[in-house]
């Protein structure tokens, strides 16, 4: 249940269109409902704002789609993550609106439109095979409604192409920067501009970069102020957290 039908369901018991034992039964699998195999969390749009996300890896087509189904039941939007065509084709099956990013293995399902937030969040990486990560940190601030943009192939091996591009990153309200090997360009970004920076390890890299702990550790060492990091190859993480202090900021905006 979202929060509109939450709204709608407390003014109908209001006016008497609907009794309250009635309610009640629709209440009933507000906290998450149990479909054997997960339990599906129905008050997360409640307390988050925005509804569970389905990580697919791991899951079978028919748990995937299970899941698919239920979130589906509110007006709400769907994002999953690390989902295969395979897993696509079968959810377009009870949903043809459902898109896919092949790039990122995200399936999107935009019920609501919401409107878009004042800041912009933009998505850089380090290289052309950072990007699958960043399509996923990508697609993730874009169905929870932020206008995100992009700046691919910017890394530190040739600096001049990000010094090129600094009117997008000071117009940027939210900067999430996607970088392999050592993972300096959140450190160079980090000393560049007066905003959040939300690092992304990725695991690409020769050998001793260790799948991806080699720019890890250099991001949480990093040595410019404001630079976050979150878990290698999570760009989901970071389009939901760079979404989080957007809305917060544009909240404050509007407050005041």
């Amino acid at each position: 249940m979202d929060i509109q039908s939450l709204r709608k369901l407390l003014a109908d018991v209001k006016t008497g269109a609907v009794d309250v034992d009635e309610a009640l039964e629709q209440l009933r699998s507000l906290p998450y409902e149990d479909l054997g195999f997960a339990k599906v969390d129905s008050h997360r749009y409640i307390r988050c704002g925005f509804p569970e996300v389905i990580f697919c890896q791991n899951k079978t087509i028919d748990q995937v789609v299970g899941i698919v189904q239920k979130i589906l039941e509110s007006d709400s939007n769907l994002l999953a993550t690390r989902a295969s065509k395979e897993v696509y084709e079968a959810v377009c099956k009870i949903e043809p609106r459902a898109k896919y990013n092949e790039l990122a293995r995200t399936i999107t399902v935009a019920k609501m439109q919401c409107e878009p937030t004042g800041g912009i969040i933009l998505v850089v990486t380090g290289g052309t095979a950072d990007i699958p990560v960043a399509e996923e940190a990508f697609v993730t601030a874009e169905i929870m409604g932020n206008r995100v943009e992009r700046l691919y192939d910017v890394g530190v091996a040739g600096l001049h192409r990000l010094l090129g591009n600094k009117d997008k990153l000071f117009a940027a309200s939210i900067i999430i920067v996607v970088a392999g090997m050592e993972g300096a360009l959140a450190s160079v970004v980090g000393g560049l501009v007066d905003k959040p920076v939300i690092a992304v390890p990725t695991s690409v890299g020769y050998g001793a970069s260790f799948n991806g702990l080699a720019a890890l550790l250099t991001m949480l060492n990093s040595c410019a102020s404001g630079v976050s990091v979150v878990n290698i190859d999570n760009g989901f993480g970071a389009g939901y957290c760079a979404a989080l202090i957007n809305r917060l900021a544009q909240k404050s905006k509007e407050d005041n």
